[in-house]
C-alpha cells in the first residue's frame, strides 16, 4: 500500500466538479464494443437515481447483486468478475457508494483488469466508519492500492457516509482524478439530480479520453 497521503500524477485538487477533468495520463483506448456497467451500492439503486436514469435512457448494464441488503464481499466480487468476463468488448465501470469500494477490492483481486477502461467512482462509502463496519461486515479495511486503469472520483462536501477529506484520501490511494461536487449529499436520488447531465459528462471524457 503506498504511504498514507503521497501524491499521484493522476490525482489534482478540483474546485468544481462543472468543469471537465484534465487529460489523463493513463489514456483510455476508444472501442466501439465498450460495455458500460453500473454498480449500485448497499441496498441497489431505486428508480430515480441517476444510475436507474443511465440505464434506462444510455442502455447500460445494471450489476444485479444477489442480496442488496447483506451484501457479502465476495459474492459481489464474483458477480462483478462474471460480467466484465461476459462483456463482448472493453468495459467502463460506474460505481456509486459501497460499488465504488467493491470496484477497488475487485482491481486488487481479479485476474480480468485489463479488461476494463476506466472507471467513475461517485460518493464511496467509507466502510472503516465504526457505523458502517458494523452495518457492512466484511468490507473493512478498504483495498487502497492504485488502480491499474483511468479513474475519476466524486465526492460531497456534505456526504453523511463519507466525509470529503476521506473521500479525497480514497482518490489519492487510488490514483485516481478527484471531483469535488461541492454540497451534494450521498450524491444518490435524496440529492435531487434526476439523470445527472454533469455527472454523464464527466463519463464520457473519461471514455474519450
Amino acid at each position: 500500500m503506498p504511504p498514507h497521503g503521497a501524491a499521484r500524477p493522476m490525482w489534482s485538487s478540483r474546485k468544481s466538479w462543472s468543469d471537465v477533468p484534465p487529460r489523463f495520463e493513463r489514456r483510455v483506448p476508444e472501442h466501439p464494443m465498450t460495455t458500460v456497467l453500473i454498480l449500485p451500492g448497499w441496498q441497489g439503486s431505486g428508480p430515480d437515481h441517476w444510475q436507474m436514469h443511465w440505464v434506462r435512457e444510455h442502455g447500460y448494464t445494471e450489476v444485479v447483486q444477489n442480496d442488496w441488503l447483506r451484501p457479502r464481499r465476495g459474492d459481489w466480487l464474483a458477480r462483478l468478475d462474471e460480467l466484465v468476463i461476459d462483456a463482448p468488448g472493453p468495459v467502463v465501470l460506474v460505481a456509486h457508494s459501497l460499488g465504488c469500494i467493491l470496484v477497488a477490492a475487485w482491481a486488487a483481486f481479479s485476474g480480468h483488469t485489463q479488461r476494463v477502461r476506466g472507471a467513475l467512482l461517485v460518493a464511496p462509502g467509507d466502510t472503516e466508519a465504526p457505523e458502517l463496519q458494523e452495518r457492512l461486515p466484511g468490507w473493512a479495511p478498504i483495498v487502497r492500492q492504485p488502480l491499474p486503469f483511468a479513474s475519476l472520483v466524486v465526492g460531497s462536501q456534505n456526504d453523511p457516509y463519507c466525509r470529503a477529506e476521506r473521500a479525497q484520501t480514497l482518490a489519492r490511494d487510488w490514483g485516481a482524478q478527484w471531483v469535488d461536487a461541492g454540497q451534494a449529499g450521498h450524491i444518490n436520488a435524496d440529492s435531487s439530480l434526476g439523470d445527472w447531465p454533469t455527472g454523464h459528462a464527466l463519463l464520457q471524457t473519461l471514455m474519450k479520453e
